[in-house]
Order: C-alpha cells, then structure tokens, then sequence
C-alpha cells in the first residue's frame, strides 16, 4: 500500500465523469485528490500548497493553455500533467514549451498516471 504524501492533486476537467473518477482511482493509490469543475472555479480557490494539478486542455470557459499560462503568471510553478482528448501537434509542442510533465491521451492509462504522479510527489517530498 502506498504512502499518503504531503500536498495533494487538483483534478481540473469539466467532464464530471473524467474528474471524478480520476480523483477516486488517485485516492485509491493512497494520494490526496482534489478536483475543480472549471478552469475559473480552479483559479478563483488554487492552494498553492498543491504538489501537482492535472489539467485538461479543453474546457469551455478557460482552455487548460491559458489557465497554465495564468498560473505560471502568477509565478506558481507547481508540477503540471495535461491531458486531453484531443491530441494534436499544437497540443504537444504547447506541453513542451509550458514545461508541462506530461501530456496524457484520454483515455489515459491509469497506472501511468498513478506512476507519473507518485514520482511528482516523491520529488515534493524530497525538498
């Protein structure tokens, strides 16, 4: 069983069925899962005491690009893992420049997203 680790992880997706049982299969991994509807709601209440935020890029009221853009306006580099389920270039070449951990297809493999999160939150650990 794993450890529960310091911090937790915002699930940000407008699709209540994605969200949710990303957070309850996180939960399920022994990690602190937290999940936001919309973009705005995430932004209006983000705890910067967050150790990861996985991030859909496609949302109706503000895209996953600028939310991660507003955030890092902020000056908040918190570990970022994108997903979405439209995978295009322009998608990947804006993971890489964002400095983004991962971009995930969905439907994404759960156990590399358990694994990939688990790593983000040994790094958190670390420091």
């Amino acid at each position: 069983m794993s450890r529960r680790r310091e911090g937790f992880v915002y699930v940000v997706d407008d699709d209540d069925d994605v969200r949710e049982s990303t957070i309850e299969l996180l939960k399920s991994a022994g990690v602190d899962a937290r999940g936001a509807a919309s973009a705005r709601c995430f932004l209006e209440t983000f705890d910067s005491s967050a150790s990861c935020i996985i991030l859909d890029l496609h949302m109706p009221d503000i895209s996953g690009f600028r939310t991660l853009e507003i955030l890092r306006g902020r000056g908040n580099q918190v570990p970022v893992v994108l997903f979405s389920g439209r995978s295009d270039l322009a998608s990947e070449n804006f993971a890489k420049q964002s400095g983004a951990r991962a971009l995930l297809a969905k439907p994404f493999d759960q156990d590399v997203l358990i694994e990939l999160v688990q790593h983000i939150l040994a790094e958190a650990d670390a420091c």
